[in-house]
């Protein structure tokens, strides 16, 4: 899609979760007397790339596999199946590498250790990287907590202390410490209130420009990722359904399931309009549809659309969709 490096580039990346058995479990269902080990398709062929300095929205609903995705990017999990190759290089075979992609997560406070003061949290991870003496950690963690809006006499506080908003900053000055290119933001801005939501919105582009950072912001809200992105990935079950430019894909979405994902988000120029969620139930990941995961609740469905998967196929300039009827 680019014709330079990409800073990250998913080649056909797939993540699946099977359930552990032991020896007689196993046995059991070998004589037809149990259930087979049961096998979560997360993640399934998926490939897209970002350039550096972009930020790229990943949206779907939730059990989309967004989520898994964002964990196998960030080193958290390892891939099934394909590569993730991080400045040309697999993720991997390059352990050192990954200290330059971190992870923010949904609810901050699940995320810091309540018995640790918030200074000690923000630099254990480059204390324990190499990247800075015992003796500047708490100039670095007053540094960092600056840098994210906050005071620097926050350092000796715990987390209980702190609002919500303040604890999102806090997980992003974390983020921060090991001075990352890449950093992967799981639904960083979900659980906190509208105005709060904002300003730290408002932190991530500043904190963009200042750094010189890559985002991949992993939301269920299409209306901050408008607000946010350069270009957009839909997920769906597993799958990339549509990939685009922000402003193109809003204007005008190809795939079904991005059309009826739009369709409901409520807009000041769309008044007095009832807003229906998508029909039917998004299916079990553990036995997803044949063909195309979308069919079974898409209103235009064909027959193709049951038997076969559909190939990403670039519609116009940077503009990809996996849908049967582009055909």
């Amino acid at each position: 899609m680019s014709t330079t490096m990409p800073l990250l580039d998913l080649r056909k990346v797939s993540k699946r979760f099977t359930s552990s058995q032991d020896v007689i479990e196993r046995f059991a269902a070998k004589l037809g007397l149990a259930a087979p080990a049961q096998t979560v398709h997360a993640v399934d062929q998926v490939s897209f790339q970002i350039a550096a300095g972009e930020v790229i929205g990943l949206v779907g609903e939730s059990g989309c596999g967004k989520s898994t995705l964002g964990r196998v990017i960030a080193g958290l999990y390892s891939a099934t199946e394909g590569e993730v190759l991080f400045e040309g290089k697999a993720l991997q075979h390059a352990p050192g590498i990954r200290p330059k992609i971190q992870m923010i997560f949904q609810d901050p406070f699940a995320s810091l250790n309540p018995r640790k003061r918030v200074g000690e949290a923000i630099v254990e991870a480059p204390i324990a990287h190499g990247l800075i003496p015992v003796s500047q950690a708490k100039d670095q963690a007053a540094h960092l907590l600056e840098q994210v809006g906050l005071d620097a006499s926050y350092v000796r506080r715990f987390p209980h202390q702190f609002s919500g908003g303040q604890r999102a900053r806090i997980g992003i000055a974390r983020a921060l410490a090991v001075e990352p290119t890449l950093l992967v933001c799981d639904e960083a801005v979900a659980a906190l209130d509208v105005s709060i939501q904002a300003q730290v919105l408002n932190l991530f582009m500043d904190l963009r420009e200042r750094l010189a950072l890559t985002y991949l912001f992993i939301s269920h809200d299409l209306g901050v990722v408008r607000h946010i992105a350069d270009r957009v990935v839909v997920m769906y079950l597993g799958r990339v359904v549509e990939i685009g430019q922000t402003t193109e894909l809003h204007d005008y979405p190809n795939h079904p399931y991005t059309q009826a994902l739009l369709a409901e988000v409520p807009r000041l120029d769309r008044r007095n309009i009832a807003y229906t969620p998508i029909k039917g139930e998004i299916p079990s990941p553990l036995a997803p549809p044949t063909g195309c995961h979308f069919h079974p609740r898409c209103p235009y469905a064909k027959p193709v659309c049951a038997e076969q998967a559909p190939a990403l196929r670039e519609l116009s300039a940077g503009h990809w969709s996996a849908c049967h009827l582009n055909g």
